[in-house]
């Protein structure tokens, strides 16, 4: 109101030198709405956007009726170069300086999204693109860029593992572009870091060998059980098998090297490729880097594994509990009766 009566005042001096139809035109723009009943209206503002390319916009959308006056009045209030990046939720029952204040004062309509456990980069890549939150392709790039990945401390070529299963509310443009994707990324990225931070051993970041260790290992787990009681001890059955320098022969790194053409069916030619640098079935030790996005239960149990003597584990059924063993003999018995549930699972 007060920003009002000083244009007012302003006018009303313009107007008693002769400019009295230009306070007329002034108090009608500031007070009446393009609609008496409005309707909500999504805006977006890009970053670096020029203040006389949004006011046009707005015009072209219905929510301002006249993009000059609402030019002069933001360089009146001098908000002409304060406006904020984003997507808002505007109404074109509003008044010029509602909706000025919106675009520079106001909260952007924040797009919720959930991120789950166990998606590989790709997949994360491809639900984000379906929420029109980044192009799958500039994602591809970001994750990718040593300089993003120099920037956020990741030890590998990608980002995999770091891409932070979580909720979040996140800026929404009209249009996804390269700056955007990067944003989308960091934000998972930043994510992981400030919740892994209370879980590493004396709240202190591990060097890299053995970030690099527990990252790997960790989407292992997530990937090998949905079960979070399970979890420290199938990350102990893959610690046991690095010290006796047994191959971990863990399906799920084998599936991740074979990419996102891989059709769910693992065939034992995939096992037997020792070209496929995640097969742990042909190649000794942990793969080279992460093959998913695992929650803190999962870092957490790589960090501590269980302590025991297991060095092989099976499903009870698909998706299910899993049997533990200390033996080969007992590990193959196992098989056969996950192989028999199976059957009649699929008879049923």
């Amino acid at each position: 109101m007060k920003t009002f009566l000083r244009l007012l005042g302003l006018l009303l001096l313009l107007a008693l030198a002769g400019g009295g139809w230009l306070a007329y035109e002034a108090h009608t723009f500031l007070n009446t709405a393009p609609q008496s009943e409005g309707q909500e209206v999504l805006f977006d503002v890009t970053p670096g956007a020029h203040f006389s390319q949004v006011a046009t916009a707005l015009e072209q959308k219905g929510v301002i009726t006249d993009a000059r006056k609402f030019r002069l009045l933001a360089r009146y209030k001098e908000w002409d170069s304060r406006l904020q990046a984003g997507r808002f939720a505007l109404n074109s029952g509003w008044t010029p300086e509602k909706v000025l204040d919106m675009l520079v004062n106001g909260q952007p309509v924040l797009f919720r999204i959930t991120v789950p456990e166990g998606l590989t980069w790709w997949q994360t890549g491809k639900l984000l693109e379906e929420a029109g939150l980044v192009r799958f392709d500039d994602f591809r790039k970001v994750i990718m860029d040593p300089d993003f990945l120099r920037h956020y401390g990741i030890p590998f070529a990608t980002a995999e593992g770091f891409l932070m299963p979580d909720t979040y509310l996140l800026k929404k443009g009209d249009e996804p572009d390269m700056a955007q994707t990067r944003s989308v990324a960091g934000r998972l990225v930043d994510n992981f870091w400030r919740k892994a931070a209370p879980v590493w051993p004396g709240d202190t970041k591990p060097p890299v060998d053995q970030l690099k260790t527990w990252m790997i290992l960790a989407s292992v787990v997530e990937k090998e059980t949905a079960i979070e009681a399970e979890r420290p001890r199938v990350a102990g059955v893959y610690k046991n098998r690095l010290a006796r320098d047994m191959i971990l022969q863990a399906d799920p790194t084998v599936i991740y090297g074979l990419g996102p053409n891989f059709d769910g069916n693992l065939r034992r030619a995939h096992l037997d490729d020792p070209n496929n640098l995640y097969n742990t079935y042909q190649r000794p030790g942990l793969p080279p880097g992460p093959i998913c996005s695992f929650g803190m239960a999962a870092l957490k149990a790589a960090i501590k594994p269980e302590q025991h003597d297991f060095l092989y584990f099976v499903a009870v059924t698909d998706g299910g509990e899993h049997v533990f063993s200390t033996n080969l003999a007992d590990h193959n018995k196992a098989v056969r009766q996950y192989l028999q549930n199976r059957r009649k699972g699929q008879n049923r």
